[in-house]
């Protein structure tokens, strides 16, 4: 298994890989992604809230306070072909401001449609985290494998065309 260079990433997302693509966002071996419109918020009642994310600004963001959890997703969304795995990586920015993400960032081969869906926590004691559609929120790393797998996401992923934040299907 190979990391993909900024070259081969951005050859790939001219073909679909990430949608939309800014040649912007590439780095040496990754590719930024940026937070999309919606949250989803904790309710006391039971299910999360779905939270309008995107009247916010980075003027006038949605503060994350501490110790709250959220769901999040990518602006991007990705179609991931059989012979490549992908990680979600927070920007280290976010972390140094105290964002955390719960490391479910794995991109199995054949995942397709579907924005990537963030579990964010604020790990603050005292102080809120702003956040606001379109922030540069992580990175992804691809990866190519040495083989293709026998059965792919694509035949048995449960979270392949989400357009949104989902929450977990069980």
């Amino acid at each position: 298994m190979s990391t993909l260079a900024d070259w081969q990433i951005a050859e790939l997302c001219r073909h679909g890989l990430v949608t939309p693509f800014d040649a912007e966002m590439l780095n040496p071996a990754s590719i930024d992604v940026r937070l999309g419109d919606t949250l989803l918020i904790e309710s006391a009642e039971g299910p999360m809230v779905p939270y309008p994310l995107g009247q916010r600004t980075m003027e006038d963001p949605y503060l994350l306070v501490p110790s709250q959890f959220v769901l999040g997703h990518t602006l991007e969304s990705f179609n991931v072909p059989d012979n490549l795995t992908g990680q979600f990586i927070l920007k280290s920015s976010r972390a140094r401001e105290g964002l955390e993400h719960l490391l479910a960032g794995y991109i199995d081969p054949g995942f397709h449609g579907s924005v990537l869906t963030l579990e964010l926590k604020n790990a603050r004691q005292l102080h809120a985290i702003p956040l606001w559609p379109g922030m540069r929120i992580g990175q992804i790393v691809f990866s190519e494998m040495s083989e293709v797998p026998s059965l792919s996401y694509r035949q048995t992923g449960r979270y392949n065309n989400d357009p949104t934040v989902m929450e977990s299907k069980g």
